[in-house]
């Protein structure tokens, strides 16, 4: 790992996050692709803050001003009412107050359990009382359902401001894996980010964190707060050490920050990385830039896997297992194995591949491949190292 000269910590944490600026907010996903992905800039400049491949950005989100405006109206409030802060006791307006701190994006369950005891005696009330006795039934509610949602379905409750604040969860700051190095950027943050965007119940919704990113920072305002967020073992090795990096969609984006770090300081241990999205037109991000590290060397191998470009689908771990016999080998030269991005599915996968390559081209029985993959690599060596979520 590249070591750095010691500096000052800033004074800007989890608890005081920095008010940093959205320099760039530009589409990195395009036609035919059915995703809003995103390239983001943050500027850091003047913070103190110190990043390192591999660490994330927490950013502390806003609603949007429509919804929020929406819920006061709904519930009668006054925009203008002061509400104390808990932390601070400053005072700040109640529209203020619900822009920045608490999440409206997916309604509470304590709010929908309030509003049940409030509701008039009925068919309403005993549908919903219903839905709140069913722990299932009060997830699938919650899940699809913001609080504009709840109020226009179950309409003429009557709360105050201190009754409404409690049952609202506080904003949570979201962790984006930082897709730059501090080398080359160290007054900027890179982030890569899949804009989430639906419609329930008649109306658009968008994430809280990546709708505010994409429609809602002014360019080059101090109106992003964050902060870095350490990684305690998502490190990269030793430069001449070889390393294999797996990481469809937005995990491509610790591996955009390795490789930028691998060049600037000519690390000379191969990489290898293992891309994948639906289509290449539309979701090969960065293509330009990982095409010329293949070019240059940089990248010892860039292997992809577009799922909906052929009529079989095609996945980073069906990529791993065609190139097996070259895997195997890199392991046992000492590669790094790195995986970043979706924990339910395609980590999954791509571990029971490891396991399956393990097996096939390292000629161990299923009890030892499994033994090789979960604690040789993992445990014992450390060389298998995930970042997933």
């Amino acid at each position: 790992m590249s070591q750095s000269t010691p500096v000052t910590p800033s004074v800007y944490s989890r608890t005081n996050p920095f008010p940093a600026r959205l320099s760039e907010n530009r589409p990195i996903s395009g036609p035919p692709s059915k995703k809003d992905t995103r390239h983001f800039v943050i500027d850091i400049s003047g913070s103190g803050l110190v990043y390192h491949a591999g660490d994330s950005l927490g950013v502390l989100a806003q609603n949007p001003p429509a919804l929020v405006d929406e819920i006061l109206k709904l519930l009668s409030f006054d925009p203008a009412t002061p509400v104390t802060g808990q932390k601070t006791g400053g005072t700040a307006t109640l529209r203020e107050t619900l822009l920045t701190g608490y999440t409206l994006n997916r309604v509470g369950k304590k709010f929908v359990k309030a509003i049940v005891e409030k509701l008039p005696a009925g068919e309403k009330k005993d549908a919903l009382a219903a839905i709140v006795a069913n722990d299932e039934a009060l997830d699938d509610f919650v899940f699809t359902r913001d609080y504009v949602d709840v109020l226009v379905e179950y309409p003429g409750v009557a709360l105050t401001v201190e009754e409404f604040l409690p049952l609202v969860n506080k904003t949570a700051p979201r962790l984006y894996s930082i897709a730059s190095s501090a080398l080359p950027y160290p007054n900027h943050v890179h982030l890569t980010v899949a804009v989430v965007r639906y419609d329930t119940h008649g109306r658009a919704k968008k994430g809280l964190a990546s709708g505010y990113l994409a429609d809602h920072a002014a360019l080059n305002e101090p109106v992003v707060p964050v902060f870095v967020q350490p990684t305690r073992h998502f490190h990269l090795p030793e430069p001449g050490v070889p390393m294999i990096m797996v990481g469809p969609g937005t995990g491509i984006a610790p591996f955009r920050a390795f490789l930028q770090e691998r060049k600037f300081i000519g690390a000379t241990g191969k990489n290898w990385l293992f891309f994948g999205d639906r289509t290449r037109k539309g979701d090969f991000l960065y293509e330009e830039e990982f095409e010329s590290y293949r070019r240059s060397g940089l990248l010892t191998r860039l292997d992809t896997a577009f799922s909906r470009d052929q009529e079989t689908k095609v996945y980073v771990q069906d990529r791993m297992i065609e190139n097996g016999a070259e895997l195997w080998k890199w392991l046992q030269e000492g590669a790094y194995f790195y995986v970043c991005g979706d924990a339910k599915r395609m980590a999954k996968d791509v571990h029971h591949a490891l396991i399956e390559i393990a097996a096939k081209h390292g000629g161990l029985s299923p009890e030892k491949a499994v033994e090789y993959v979960d604690v040789t690599l993992s445990k014992t060596e450390k060389r298998y190292l995930k970042d997933v979520y």
